[in-house]
């Protein structure tokens, strides 16, 4: 497997406002994928799991919460691991216009 996409997105809106953001966004991710997709999501204190599947791929993420910055790990298949860089610019951008 390919290293894990690691980005911080700093934000001022306290812990609880950026996880009803984010609670209410994440499901939103299989519609930007032609055909649709599927997300599981899943709560552990303050880290949201989540696996978004499309397209014969499955993407684990994982956003943990703090009170000033959220840390995403995204784990690539093999097969996107070749447009992580792009990936890594486009979370940045959706993620800090999402905890505005």
């Amino acid at each position: 497997m390919a290293e894990p996409i690691t980005v911080d997105i700093p934000h001022k809106l306290g812990r609880e406002a950026v996880r009803a953001r984010l609670a209410g966004g994440v499901g939103k991710l299989a519609d930007m994928f032609p055909g649709g997709g599927h997300v599981e999501q899943r709560w552990e204190g303050d880290v949201l799991h989540f696996t978004v599947s499309a397209m014969g791929q499955t993407i684990a993420s994982r956003l943990e919460v703090f009170e000033d910055r959220v840390h995403a790990v995204v784990d690539l298949p093999p097969m996107l691991a070749l447009f992580a860089a792009k990936i890594r610019e486009k979370l940045k951008t959706k993620a800090t216009t999402l905890l505005k």
